[in-house]
């Protein structure tokens, strides 16, 4: 999977199964070096020699060292002369591997706790002087019993003696806490201390040089042949398809597929930015009656999702043709759908939900895939977007599901249900935007509930829908917190959706952070 130029900085995170290991990729990119995930298991010898990292992150698991075939670092990790920081399970393995002991902890450590700094190291530096303590996030029920030959204990907690430990002459690190979790304040630093400090790395990873690279990369690949491109009127497919045309101009044609299921106005603003400010070739498919048809008393989320992205492939495919035939399609897959369509130990891993445009295409297509953004993460396509001159309030927006509102209405969808969400979500937007708090928050929309209630409107009963809104913070969408709206922005809300939407009586605020929740109700 690894495309970028050899010449660039690149560390390997090698994956044990921790649910948070993304969040690793995250911290590293935020400081300008480049790095990707991959799974211990695919991880081997040969694999590290073609990737050729100038340093190596072992990430946390919910394994135990000690249990009957759990995972292990390549051996050669040891044995190249590079620097490796091994986090929580990372840490563990590494004593384990390297002559330590891993043992099951009487005092488990689950959530904030303090690590006191006991011996002066460069993983540390910026973080105050011997004796200070520092506030991590600790996740973990096994500690190291005992260090392998080299390293000394270079941090301290209640109940984990070796909270962080160094092998200074080889620059082997671990520690038993999460520097990549927003909770522990100052993880990002640590982090850049072992890439810019110890590894020696001047972080040479920018959007305009990932721009250039990608667009020589995009002719490379595609030569003279034809791109068609599907557009979801998403930030990440309008993203891709303004790259691509860079690249290769009237070789792209793209579809916009309107499934009926779009936000208020959305379908028009992605028609205008791309045929008259960009004049990218664009085919404007007007699907909604063939998307609502087929999703007609489907109440199930995951089979909604599925019969949207077949349809999705088989609009591409017909309007392919209509243009003259295509050699490649294009699609705006990001890192994260990479790296959770794949199992850490090639084994079945649970779906959350699918991702429409992750697992490639039907052989009859006989088309060959352009994702140009496989590589990047949420904030960095808006970054490549910004790069590519795209207008702020375009790549700004708020995310939106490529299964659109489909999975905003829990429940069958119908054209009567969509119009009465696509008004709600339009005026709940515009007062967020009013209150200007649209920047503040990641993600918020209303979702119309399955739910009718009795009213009373004029003097007269009602028996009407109920409305719920959803609005979270967020870094990166992996977990997230409700937003704390005031009482009068919410009344002000739901007076307004009462009043001038017909067929909402009720309106309800959801307060559920995730986890346990997720973002989207489906």
């Amino acid at each position: 999977m690894a495309q970028i130029d050899s010449h660039h900085e690149k560390v390997l995170v090698i994956d044990f199964g921790s649910q948070v290991t993304q969040l690793i990729a995250r911290r590293l990119r935020e400081s300008g070096v480049f790095c990707e995930v991959h799974p211990y298991n695919k991880a081997d010898t040969a694999f590290i020699d073609d990737f050729n990292p100038q340093a190596i992150i072992l990430s946390g698991s919910p394994h135990s060292t000690h249990w009957e075939n759990s995972p292990r670092a390549d051996a050669s990790v040891f044995t190249r002369g590079l620097p490796v920081l091994g986090i929580c399970y990372g840490e563990q393995t590494m004593c384990a591997q390297l002559g330590g002991s891993v043992e099951a902890s009487e005092e488990r450590e689950f959530g904030r706790a303090d690590i006191q700094l006991v011996k002066e190291s460069p993983l540390f530096e910026g973080f105050g002087d011997i004796g200070h303590e520092e506030r991590v996030w600790m996740s973990h029920g096994d500690r190291v019993a005992s260090l392998p030959q080299g390293f000394a204990a270079i941090a301290t907690s209640k109940n984990a003696p070796f909270a962080a430990i160094a092998d200074e002459s080889r620059r082997f690190y671990g520690v038993q806490f999460h520097p990549e979790v927003v909770h522990t304040p100052r993880g990002a630093l640590l982090l850049r201390n072992f890439t810019h400090t110890i590894a020696g790395l001047k972080g040479d990873w920018t959007m305009a040089a990932f721009k250039e690279e990608a667009i020589a990369k995009i002719r490379e690949q595609v030569g003279t042949g034809r791109v068609i491109c599907g557009l979801s009127g998403g930030v990440d497919s309008s993203v891709a398809a303004v790259l691509i045309h860079e690249a290769i101009g009237d070789q792209l044609t793209c579809v916009f597929v309107d499934t009926g299921l779009m936000r208020q106005g959305e379908a028009e603003q992605v028609v205008s930015l791309f045929k008259e400010h960009y004049n990218i070739p664009l085919v404007h498919a007007d699907e909604e009656e063939r998307f609502l048809s087929a999703l007609a008393g489907e109440s199930d989320p995951e089979k909604k999702r599925k019969t949207i992205g077949k349809l999705f492939i088989d609009v591409f495919e017909h309007y392919a043709k209509e243009a003259g035939g295509a050699d490649f399609l294009a699609q705006g897959t990001l890192y994260p759908d990479v790296i959770e369509s794949v199992s850490f130990d090639g084994g079945p891993s649970v779906t959350i939900k699918s991702h429409h445009n992750v697992g490639g295409l039907p052989e009859r297509m006989n088309m060959k895939l352009v994702e140009p953004l496989r590589e990047l993460f949420k904030d960095e396509v808006r970054a490549l977007g910004r790069e590519l001159g795209l207008p702020d309030s375009f790549i700004g927006r708020h995310p939106f599901p490529g299964p659109g509102l489909a999975i905003r209405i829990p429940g069958a969808v119908s054209k009567d249900k969509a119009d009465i969400l696509r008004k709600a979500d339009a005026i709940y937007i515009e007062e967020i935007k009013k209150a200007g708090l649209y920047d503040t928050i990641w993600q918020a929309f209303a979702v119309l509930l399955p739910v009718q209630t009795v009213g009373v409107m004029g003097d007269a009963r009602t028996y009407d829908n109920v409305l719920a809104l959803r609005a979270v913070t967020s870094v990166d969408g992996m977990t997230a917190d409700y937003f704390p709206f005031d009482h009068d922005f919410l009344g002000r809300v739901a007076t307004r959706i009462i009043n001038e939407v017909r067929g909402v009586n009720r309106v309800v605020y959801d307060v559920t952070s995730k986890p346990p929740g997720t973002i989207e109700w489906e």
